[in-house]
């Protein structure tokens, strides 16, 4: 059997063997985009005052 044909070993993946790196995304539905601009307006304005 020719073996140099087979080509090499797969290479790792990056991502762990185990399950805990799904379980660090989000879940739910996103919020909507207008509260998301209220926050981030509030929060822009909260830094400007200091």
């Amino acid at each position: 059997m020719d073996y140099s044909k087979m080509g090499g070993a797969k290479s790792p993946s990056p991502a762990p063997k185990h399950g805990a790196h799904k379980r660090q995304q989000p879940k739910g539905k996103q919020a909507p985009k207008a509260e998301l601009l209220a926050r981030m307006k509030a929060a822009a304005e909260k830094s400007k005052a200091k």
